[in-house]
């Protein structure tokens, strides 16, 4: 069948935002759906679109990750979500962390005043036949169209559990007790130190431990994803868990006592003017009065004002693996497209690529060219590959090292060799971007 040249996309996260600038600069019509205005989720409080609804930060920015090399893809590839983080970009040391209002606010007015961009501000129930449709709704996904999904994928769905930490304003952190200073000297002192001696972790410990949680829907299996273990259930896997994970002291020498703490909570800026700060790690599925109690325990937040508490809600993914090709279209629909964590792409910057991805891939079709592939030489394209390649257990996975191609020869320093992997990622991601 042939398509006219206007493109549904279902939703303006980071995945269909992307999308929508792609295939609206290439020329393309674009209908964005996006309810948030009549209808939001439990995680959404904005109705600007790519709102960040956990951490502030866009993961590491340096080719040495991987995170990094597909920031850097993305870039090449002129993406929108990309160019935006830098700009409304704040102190996080190595990482690309975003002032998040500031962020969104800029992706929405770009995209509301582009020319071929329509923008449809409610809930798409019925999905199209005569058209061209790109589902990136998210993993909060809304009821009646996971149920059409479902009868598109002939399939359930597969779902974990997202949770997102608390922020809290910087004039109510005591700083008499905490400190700036980053891990190792890096990044100039950019996160805020919160320490704790023996006595006080193990207080800590223990409260959080046993701190009542918000209640899961009894019909709903709990799967949880590990990137984003709520902070709770990792201190229920040991004593001393935490000590070795996201309270680890080491790399921080505490200025007041020139000595190494015994735990240490960070906490990184979450907007530009520097009033917010999240508390890094902490994702949870504690109650919010909970929270209060507990978290005001930890040293230097004993009164700290909770500007956004925690939060845990239902990823949605469909199994990718079995029912997209290597463009991200369904296979049993010729006009359905999927982007983003929907796809089990984790991350915010892998729902960016993903949604890149898919409209370059509709854009390139309309236009009767070949697809746009990339192969796993790429961070973009292995991660493509990973959501599109069949495998029997399918969980959702960001962008990392172990699924872009090895190298030839062996380097023995781990930076050395993922920074060599990154440099063969670039040129071949140039030498494709000349074919086009």
């Amino acid at each position: 069948m042939t398509y006219n040249k206007e493109v549904v996309v279902v939703g303006a996260g980071l995945a269909g935002s992307e999308a929508a600038y792609q295939l609206a600069k290439r020329g393309i019509k674009v209908k964005l759906y996006e309810m948030k205005k009549v209808k939001k989720t439990e995680a959404h409080k904005s109705d600007n679109f790519a709102e960040l609804v956990c951490s502030n930060s866009l993961g590491a920015n340096n080719l040495a990750n991987a995170s990094g090399l597909m920031k850097e893809e993305l870039r090449r590839l002129d993406s929108l979500v990309i160019k935006s983080a830098d700009n409304n970009r704040v102190p996080a040391g190595q990482a690309l962390a975003v002032d998040r209002d500031g962020f969104s606010q800029e992706i929405t007015f770009i995209l509301r005043e582009m020319e071929n961009i329509e923008i449809i501000e409610e809930e798409l129930i019925e999905i199209p036949e005569d058209k061209i449709v790109l589902i990136a709704s998210g993993p909060l996904t809304s009821e009646a169209l996971s149920k059409k999904i479902g009868e598109l994928t002939h399939s359930d769905y597969l779902y974990f559990y997202d949770a997102a930490a608390p922020i809290v304003t910087l004039e109510s952190i005591n700083m008499d007790i905490a400190y700036r200073q980053s891990r190792y000297g890096k990044g100039e002192g950019e996160y805020i130190n919160c320490p704790m001696n023996k006595e006080q972790y193990y207080t800590f410990y223990n409260a959080l431990i046993t701190a009542e949680r918000a209640p899961l829907k009894a019909f709903e299996e709990e799967k949880i994803f590990d990137a984003c273990m709520p902070v709770e259930r990792i201190a229920m896997t040991g004593e001393k868990t935490l000590v070795f994970g996201p309270l680890k002291p080491k790399g921080l020498i505490n200025p007041k006592t020139d000595k190494m703490d015994y735990a240490v909570v960070q906490l990184r800026q979450d907007d530009k003017e520097g009033k917010l700060y999240n508390i890094v790690g902490f994702q949870t599925n504690l109650k919010w009065g909970e929270q209060k109690r507990v978290f005001s325990m930890i040293p230097g937040l004993e009164n700290a004002e909770f500007i956004r508490y925690g939060v845990m809600h239902r990823n949605t993914f469909i199994n990718s693996t079995q029912l997209l090709d290597e463009t991200l279209k369904l296979k049993t629909r010729d006009n359905i497209y999927f982007a983003g964590q929907i796809t089990g792409s984790e991350g915010y910057v892998s729902s960016v690529a993903t949604g890149m991805m898919a409209a370059i891939n509709i854009a390139h079709r309309l236009e009767e060219k070949s697809s746009f592939i990339l192969d796993d030489r790429s961070s973009i394209g292995a991660m493509v590959k990973y959501i599109t390649e069949e495998k029997k257990n399918f969980q959702p996975m960001g962008p990392n090292f172990g699924i872009i191609r090895s190298l030839d020869e062996r380097i023995r320093d781990k930076k050395e060799r993922y920074n060599k992997i990154s440099s063969i990622a670039l040129e071949y991601l140039d030498i494709k971007l000349a074919e086009i």
